[in-house]
């Protein structure tokens, strides 16, 4: 059974620079640190990818799929889910929310929702979950903020 978890974190970025970073998936592995490789396998016409291969090796995790996304006409939300069970999962859907705040920044609520290959305890994959999910979001953020300085 897949279990959903949702975290959400403030980025000082508009909403626009922030699904910019999240759609540029062949730059992930240079701030990401569980990825190894990241590739676009399909687009769509607007260039946008519709179907993302990601190699990660987490230490005790590593694994290769395939995921399909899906895109809000204004990038506010970002959505994705397995395209085919792989090693490690059963399961995967997951979106970003992104919604714009008076200041300039962004809120980036992210959801996840997992069904794993192989078991595990409850209280070990929501740890693995919040982990995996903290990780994320502060990576985002890092990057997304450096690219701003550097612009």
């Amino acid at each position: 059974m897949a279990d959903t978890s949702t975290q959400s974190i403030v980025v000082g970025a508009s909403p626009e620079r922030v699904a910019a970073v999240i759609c540029d998936f062949p730059s992930y592995p240079e701030w990401t640190e569980a990825m190894r490789r990241v590739e676009v396998i399909e687009e769509y016409e607007d260039g946008y990818a519709s179907q993302v291969r990601f190699t990660i090796d987490a230490g005790v995790m590593a694994d290769e799929y395939v995921l399909a996304y899906e895109y809000a006409e204004d990038l506010s939300r970002i959505e994705w889910h397995l395209v085919a069970p792989s090693k490690m999962q059963k399961f995967q859907r997951g979106s970003y929310d992104l919604d714009g705040n008076e200041d300039g920044s962004t809120t980036v609520t992210y959801t996840l929702e997992v069904e794993l290959s192989v078991g595990m305890l409850g209280m070990f994959r929501r740890k693995a979950e919040k982990m995996i999910m903290d990780t994320a979001l502060k990576q985002l953020k890092r990057r997304v903020e450096a690219s701003g300085a550097a612009q």
